[in-house]
């Protein structure tokens, strides 16, 4: 009776899930593979479009790839994407409050062709002023998150992020690592952190995706004692 009690606690369909690997530890890293390719994807996409626009520029002796990018960009993307999807649900776990809205792939994929879209019109349409396009993006950026998140600890988490990739960013243009075309705050564009803002919920909730394979771990494991 107390096992027929505890089992509709668990969600009945818990997503894709590599059901031959039962470790934990082996499940971070493979989640933590899989976010670092999607985010190198998506940085050499993204930034393709900055550059196209000539919004970011590098210096002419820099190493680049087959895009066009410095060769760390890429890399430091994937990273940072890898950290923050396991972050999120992590987070969620430890607050205790599950994130349970929007729980499927399709929700996924659309908040990701969101957040390409938001990062598009940062690129490609013309704004009378910066300051037309911040807060445009910005509306945008909180829509994406009220849309695909709502939860405290995502926006929590969204600003965060922003906050410390916006002042790496400063640094990494103060040091002429790279550089922004008409700065407008301090060395950097002040809807940049509109767009760190956005990429951190999409990468948030395909973190939270992909976790969810644990719970046809922890539901065998419960149903077998």
């Amino acid at each position: 009776v107390a096992e027929n009690d505890a089992m509709p606690t668990l969600p009945k369909k818990c997503g894709p899930y590599i059901s031959s690997v039962t470790s934990r530890g082996m499940n971070l890293v493979i989640r933590g593979i899989v976010l670092f390719f999607i985010g190198v994807f998506l940085a050499l996409v993204l930034n393709l479009l900055q550059i196209q626009r000539n919004v970011t520029l590098f210096p002419p002796d820099v190493i680049t790839s087959i895009f066009s990018s410095a060769w760390w960009v890429p890399p430091c993307c994937g990273t940072a994407s890898a950290v923050i999807g396991l972050l999120y649900p992590c987070m969620d776990r430890h607050l205790g409050e599950p994130h349970k809205f929007k729980r499927e792939w399709s929700s996924v994929m659309r908040c990701v062709a969101v957040f390409v879209g938001i990062n598009h019109a940062s690129a490609k349409v013309d704004f009378a002023n910066n300051i037309q396009l911040s807060l445009t993006l910005a509306a945008l950026s909180i829509g994406l998150w009220w849309t695909f998140d709502r939860s405290r600890s995502g926006f929590g988490l969204g600003v965060g992020i922003a906050f410390l990739a916006t002042l790496v960013s400063q640094l990494l243009v103060y040091n002429g690592v790279y550089q922004y075309t008409s700065p407008d705050f301090l060395y950097v564009r002040s809807w940049l952190p509109c767009i760190f803002f956005a990429g951190g919920i999409t990468m948030g909730n395909i973190g939270r995706q992909l976790a969810m394979y644990e719970c046809k771990v922890i539901a065998e494991k419960s149903h077998e004692d």
